[in-house]
C-alpha cells in the first residue's frame, strides 16, 4: 500500500521552484512522465535541473519522496544532490533514495543476497584483496605468475562481469582460445574463493543485484512499485550491467529520466558503453529529448574551441555550447622545445599570476593525459616552492598502515574474511609462522569453516603445539575488540587497536619521517571515522566499512587548500578551474599511441571526447602546450603537434613557438598544418622579440640543428654515452623495448651520439638517439 503523502500541507510556491531556471531547464524539470533524455552539455547546470526536477515532483506533482530514486556515480555527487534537494523542499528529502550505483546495490543485497546463497553479512573486497585471490588462483592452477599477472587478469574478469558473463559463460565464449581458456579457469577459481569467503567485489555488487532481480519476481516488483520515478546522472558513463539494472527497475512505470552528455563519455576502459545514451530513444520508445546547451562556466572563446574539436566526432548527438559570459581571452597554444621547458614555463606563469594577485593557486590546474607526466611539474613546484596537490596518486586507503587497520576492523566486524585475518595475524609480529597458518587453513577447509573459526579451535588441531597459545592470544584480542565495538564508535575503536596491539610501538621503530607520515595517515583515518559517525545517527561498524569501500579518489580533494592542482584529464571530469593548462598536446601522447594504432576509429573519438572534457574545465583562461621533444623510456622522442590542436579554430588561437632564444608569436597566416608539416614542428628563423606578419607567413620552418643541442642548458638530459659503434645499419631490422620491431631508414653521426631513424611496424617513424634507444638487431 502506498504511503499517504499530502504535499499541499506544506507546499512552497511552485513558480518559485522553477523561477531560477532558464526556459530549456524549466522544460526538462517539468517533464515528469515517461522516458526523458536530458542532453546536458558541459557546465549547463545539470545538477540544478535534476534537483529542481525532484522538488517539482514533490511540491507540484504530489509524488511521495519515498517513490523517487536518484542515482549518481560518486558519493560526493550524491551528498551534494541530497543537500540541494533538502534546501528546496520543506519536508521529505530524507526519504528520497539518493545514492551511487554501488551503494544502491549494497542496500538491496544486504536485505536479499541470501536468496543467492550468500550470508547477508558479506564482505566487499577491494583491489588488493582481489589481487591476493588472483595470486591464489594462479598458484592453485600451477600457472606461471609472470604470464598471468594480477592487474590484467582483474581487468579481464571485470570486463566479463560488466558484460554480465558468469564464469561458465566466459568459458563457453573462450572456445578453443588457449589463453582465454586459462583465464576462464582463473575466473572460476577466483569467483569460488570469493563465494567461499562470503565476499563480493565491486562488479559483483552490480551483477548480483541484476541476477537477484531477474530471478526473484517478488523482489523486482517490490522495488518497481516503490521506485516510480528514477533519475540517473552521468548516464553516458553507464555500462551494460548498470543499464540492465535501470531497465529492470523502471520496467513498470517507465518514468525514467537520464541526464548525460555523450561528448563527455570517457570511461570505455572501465566498461562504459556510449551506445546506452546514443540509442536511448530506440531503447525506450516515446522518449523525449531536451538539450541543455547554455553554458554557465566558460567564456565563448573556450566554448568555441570545445565545439570545434568535438565536431570532428562522427558518432555523437548534435549540440552547440554557448554562453552569456562574453568572448573572454583567446585560447593559447605554446609549442616548447622540450618537456623540461614546458614544465618550467607553465609553473613560472602560474606563480607569476599568483604573485601579481590575479589568481590564487587553487584557481589553477595542470591537466595531462598520463600520470607519468606529473613528475616534471612536481619537481618544478618543489624547486619553486609552489604548493600543489596531486590528484590520482597513491590512494589513501591503499597505504599499508590504513590497510592494516581496515583488516582489523573487517575481522572484528565479521571474521569471515580470510584475507583480512591472514593480513593481521602477524601485524604486529606474534611469532605465528606460515606452517601454523597452513595447518589452520587445511583444518578450516576440511571442516567447512572460515580461518578465524579454525583459530578459535586451535587447541583441538593435532600438531599445533605451543603455536596454539599464540593463536589463542590473537583470538582473545579480537574478541575483546568485538565487545568494545558495541560500545565505541570506529574512531575510538581504531585508537584502542593501535594502543592495545602494540601497533604504535612498532611505528616508533621506523625512521622518524616514515613513522610521522604513517602516524599522520592513521590520525586522518580516525578523523574520517569520527566525521562519519558524527553525520550518521545509529551508524554501525559495518556501515562505516561500506562507506570506506565506496570512497573514490576525487571525493577526498580538499577544496579549501590553496594549492595548484595536478591531475589527469580523466580525474578532472566534473571539476572547473578559472585557469587551465592542458599539457602534452602531442601525437602519440594525446591522442595516445594505443588509440592511434588500435584500428578502431572509436578509440580516437574517445580521446577527442577526453580533450573536450579538458577544454571545458576552463572558466576564464585556457592554455594548451606541447613539447617538440621529451624523454620517454630512456630515449628522446620527437612528436608532431596533436591533431586536436589543429582542430581548434585557428583564427582565434594565440599561438606561440619556443626556440632556445625565447617565445615567439605565430602570425595569422601560418596555419597549424604549416608548422607541424615537419617532424619537429620548430622554426629557427625568428629573431628575438619578433612576431610573424602576413608577408613573413611564407617562410618554411627549418629543421633544428641538433649538433648544438648538447651545448645548451638541457644537455644534462643527454647523459647516455655514445656507442663506440653500431651493429646495425640502414636497411637492417631492429627491435625497441617500447616501439617493437622496425626497419632502420637512416643513421647519422651527431658528434655526441648517433641519430637513428627507424620506421616501426606499429608505432610509425621515430628519430632516436642510439645511446638511449638500446636498439637490438634482429
Amino acid at each position: 500500500m502506498r504511503t499517504v503523502f499530502l504535499p499541499f500541507l506544506w507546499r512552497k510556491n511552485v513558480s518559485d521552484i522553477l523561477q531560477s531556471l532558464n526556459p530549456v531547464q524549466k522544460e526538462a524539470a517539468s517533464c515528469t512522465e515517461g522516458p526523458l533524455l536530458i542532453l546536458a552539455g558541459a557546465g549547463s547546470g545539470k545538477t540544478r535541473v535534476l534537483t529542481h526536477r525532484i522538488a517539482y515532483l514533490i511540491e507540484e506533482k504530489g509524488v511521495n519522496p519515498w517513490n523517487i530514486m536518484a542515482i549518481t556515480f560518486t558519493n560526493k555527487a550524491a551528498q551534494e544532490m541530497r543537500d540541494r534537494v533538502d534546501r528546496l523542499v520543506e519536508f521529505g528529502a530524507e526519504s528520497i533514495w539518493v545514492a551511487t550505483f554501488h551503494s544502491s546495490c549494497v542496500r538491496i543485497l544486504r536485505r536479499y543476497i541470501d536468496r543467492l546463497g550468500y550470508d547477508n553479512h558479506f564482505t566487499i573486497y577491494d583491489t588488493d584483496d582481489q589481487k591476493s585471490v588472483i595470486r591464489k588462483a594462479v598458484k592453485e592452477l600451477d600457472l606461471d605468475p609472470k604470464q598471468y599477472r594480477e592487474g590484467p587478469l582483474l581487468g579481464v574478469i571485470s570486463a566479463a562481469k560488466n558484460e554480465m558473463l558468469e564464469p561458465e559463460d566466459f568459458e563457453t565464449q573462450a572456445g578453443g582460445d588457449f589463453r582465454m581458456c586459462q583465464e576462464a579457469k582463473i575466473y572460476k577459481a577466483y569467483q569460488k574463493t570469493l563465494i567461499d569467503n562470503n565476499a563480493v567485489d565491486f562488479d559483483d555488487l552490480l551483477l548480483l543485484t541484476v541476477r537477484l532481480l531477474r530471478e526473484n519476481r517478488d523482489i523486482l516488483e517490490s522495488y518497481q512499485e516503490r521506485l516510480r520515478y528514477i533519475m540517473v546522472d552521468e548516464y553516458q558513463d553507464t555500462n551494460s550491467v548498470q543499464f540492465e539494472l535501470i531497465r529492470l527497475l523502471s520496467g513498470k512505470y517507465h518514468n525514467l529520466c537520464v541526464v548525460g552528455d555523450d561528448d563527455q563519455s570517457i570511461y570505455k576502459f572501465r566498461g562504459a558503453d556510449i551506445t546506452n545514451i546514443l540509442s536511448f530513444e530506440e531503447t525506450f520508445p516515446g522518449a523525449k529529448v531536451v538539450k541543455l546547451e547554455q553554458n554557465y562556466r566558460s567564456t565563448n572563446n573556450i566554448l568555441e574551441a570545445a565545439n570545434s574539436v568535438i565536431a570532428n566526432n562522427a558518432h555523437r548527438k548534435e549540440k552547440h555550447l554557448w554562453s552569456e559570459n562574453g568572448e573572454g581571452k583567446e585560447v593559447s597554444f605554446i609549442h616548447y622545445e622540450t618537456a623540461y621547458g614546458e614544465a618550467e614555463d607553465v609553473i613560472d606563469k602560474i606563480q607569476t599570476s599568483v604573485h601579481m594577485g590575479k589568481y590564487q593557486y587553487q584557481d589553477c590546474a595542470i591537466l595531462y593525459r598520463t600520470n607519468a607526466q606529473s613528475r616534471a611539474f612536481e619537481e618544478k613546484c618543489i624547486k619553486k616552492s609552489v604548493p600543489y596537490r596531486l590528484v590520482g596518486g597513491v590512494n589513501f586507503y591503499q597505504r599499508q598502515e590504513i590497510k592494516d587497520i581496515l583488516a582489523y576492523l573487517k575481522t572484528i566486524d565479521s571474521g569471515r574474511d580470510d584475507l583480512s585475518v591472514t593480513r593481521i595475524v602477524n601485524v604486529p609480529k606474534r611469532g605465528i609462522g606460515q606452517v601454523t597458518l597452513n595447518k589452520l587453513a587445511v583444518y578450516a577447509s576440511e571442516h567447512g569453516m572460515r580461518l578465524f573459526q579454525a583459530m578459535e579451535q586451535a587447541e583441538q588441531i593435532p600438531g599445533m603445539g605451543k603455536a596454539a597459545d599464540k593463536i589463542k592470544g590473537f583470538v582473545n584480542q579480537i574478541m575483546v575488540f568485538r565487545a568494545l565495538a558495541k560500545e565505541l564508535d570506529a574512531a575510538e575503536l581504531i585508537e584502542s587497536i593501535l594502543e592495545q596491539t602494540g601497533y604504535l610501538e612498532e611505528l616508533e621503530k621506523l625512521e622518524e619521517d616514515k613513522a610521522q607520515a604513517k602516524q599522520e595517515n592513521l590520525d586522518e583515518f580516525q578523523n574520517k571515522a569520527a566525521d562519519y559517525y558524527a553525520n550518521h545517527d545509529e551508524a554501525a561498524l559495518t556501515d562505516f566499512l561500506e562507506e570506506v569501500a565506496l570512497v573514490a579518489d576525487i571525493d577526498n580533494m580538499d577544496s579549501e587548500a590553496d594549492s595548484l592542482t595536478l591531475m589527469t584529464l580523466h580525474s578532472a571530469k566534473g571539476l572547473e578551474f578559472p585557469v587551465v593548462y592542458m599539457t602534452g598536446m602531442e601525437e602519440g601522447l594525446f591522442p595516445s599511441y594505443m588509440s592511434m594504432n588500435s584500428g578502431d576509429p572509436g578509440d580516437i573519438e574517445e580521446e577527442r571526447r577526453l580533450c573536450y572534457v579538458g577544454i571545458t574545465r576552463a572558466m576564464q583562461q585556457l592554455t594548451l602546450t606541447a613539447a617538440k621533444q621529451r624523454m620517454v623510456h630512456g630515449n628522446i622522442q620527437y612528436s608532431a603537434i596533436s591533431r586536436f590542436v589543429k582542430e581548434l579554430p585557428q583564427e582565434k588561437l594565440d599561438w606561440k613557438e619556443e626556440t632556445f632564444g625565447g617565445l615567439f608569436k605565430k602570425g595569422p597566416s601560418m596555419t597549424a598544418n604549416s608548422l607541424s608539416g615537419s617532424l619537429f614542428g620548430g622554426s629557427s628563423s625568428m629573431s628575438s622579440g619578433s612576431s610573424f606578419s602576413a608577408s613573413q607567413g611564407s617562410q618554411t620552418a627549418k629543421k633544428t640543428n641538433y649538433d648544438n643541442v648538447f651545448d645548451l642548458k638541457y644537455a644534462k638530459a643527454f647523459s647516455s654515452p655514445k656507442p663506440d659503434s653500431l651493429d646495425y645499419k640502414e636497411g637492417d631490422r631492429v627491435s625497441h623495448i617500447k616501439f617493437g620491431k622496425g626497419t632502420v631508414l637512416a643513421v647519422e653521426d651527431m658528434k655526441k651520439d648517433y641519430q637513428v631513424t627507424v620506421e616501426f611496424d606499429t608505432a610509425g617513424v621515430k628519430k632516436l638517439f642510439a645511446g638511449f634507444a638500446k636498439l637490438k638487431k634482429i
